[in-house]
């Protein structure tokens, strides 16, 4: 039986927690810097996010569902 990796413990955590991250948490569960992600943001390109109040959040489907659109390999470029 193969453990899971690290990233899909983390989102499960999330889940069963609080399911909205922070710029900086989604950030760091991307691999991104949160500056690259808030440029991704202003253009139209980052994972669907959410305003409430004055601070953005990102639902960790939402994260994880941008991220698997854009694997690569396996043929597929």
């Amino acid at each position: 039986m193969t453990e899971p990796d690290d990233a899909a413990v983390r989102a499960q955590k999330a889940r069963a927690t609080c399911p909205f991250l922070t710029t900086k948490q989604t950030a760091f569960h991307l691999g991104l810097a949160p500056s690259t992600l808030k440029g991704m943001r202003a253009e139209g390109r980052g994972p669907v996010c959410r305003l409430h109040g004055r601070a953005w959040y990102y639902h960790i489907d939402d994260i994880e569902a941008w991220s698997k659109a854009r694997c690569k390999g396996g043929g597929h470029g």
